[in-house]
């Protein structure tokens, strides 16, 4: 059995587990499917509350992709999650990597 059907099962058992919903969405940009894995992190940023490492993924796996503008919106969006839930360490985390996106703009419009 694969890393991803171990946690498709678990999530089977328990699919409101935000861990195991964060680790298919790993699973999955590992596999190179990132649409899936971005919309399973958006799905996590919309959780009452959300889950803030998944904005920070998102970011990540947007600058991979090219979609600087997207992922300049996650991390300010995290940021403010962040700080709302006052997890200083993850808002320096995401401003970090928001000022080292500078002046990049948008390398490509299609996932």
């Amino acid at each position: 059995m694969s890393r991803k059907e171990k946690i498709l099962a678990m999530l089977a058992d328990d699919p409101s587990d935000t861990f195991l919903r964060y680790s298919l969405a790993m699973e999955l940009r590992s596999e190179g499917d990132h649409s899936a894995s971005l919309e399973k992190l958006a799905d996590l940023t919309r959780d009452t509350p959300p889950y803030v490492p998944a904005f920070f993924m998102a970011a990540q796996q947007l600058v991979d992709l090219g979609k600087i503008d997207q992922a300049r919106t996650q991390l300010r969006d995290g940021i403010d999650q962040a700080r709302l839930q006052n997890d200083a360490h993850a808002a320096a985390e995401m401003s970090e990597l928001l000022a080292s996106l500078g002046e990049f703009g948008e390398q490509d419009d299609e996932l």
